[in-house]
């Protein structure tokens, strides 16, 4: 369930096209760049930084890219109820809206590392963010 200040994903405008995605940890964060036209994702190397550390990287991501949105996992327990990494993927998903004034979107990650893993994925977080970013891409019209 998005917070009420995210934009529905069917509420994403036309114009834009390419996205930066992220599968939020307090460790490590996935990465994964995809875009509209194809409505597929490609991983990118994982930032392995906690705290503050990590906006530099991000900030390295953003300037590489130039996204013109980006996507945010937000695990859930298997019943769609929040845990503690709810709140701390949104709160995430806040201070990148706040820092790069772009808009940020959350998306639904329940068993976005299982599936990673089951894939057989050498850097699961990328991996995750990527299949989190095609999920997104693939529920636009």
């Amino acid at each position: 369930m998005m917070g009420a200040d995210v934009p529905a994903q069917q509420d994403v405008p036309a114009r834009l096209g390419s996205f930066l995605a992220f599968d939020f940890g307090l460790k490590r964060t996935g990465v994964a760049v995809g875009n509209r036209l194809t409505r597929t994702a490609t991983p990118q190397p994982t930032i392995r930084a906690e705290g503050d550390a990590r906006w530099a990287p991000i900030e390295s991501r953003l300037a590489e890219w130039e996204p013109d949105a980006l996507v945010v996992g937000v695990p859930l327990h298997p019943d769609g109820a929040a845990h503690e990494n709810t709140a701390r993927a949104r709160k995430f998903a806040r201070q990148l809206r706040a820092r790069f004034r772009l808009p940020v979107y959350e998306v639904d990650e329940r068993y976005s590392t299982t599936e990673a893993h089951a894939a057989g994925a050498r850097d699961a977080d990328a991996a995750a963010a990527a299949i989190i970013l095609e999920q997104f891409l693939r529920s636009l019209p």
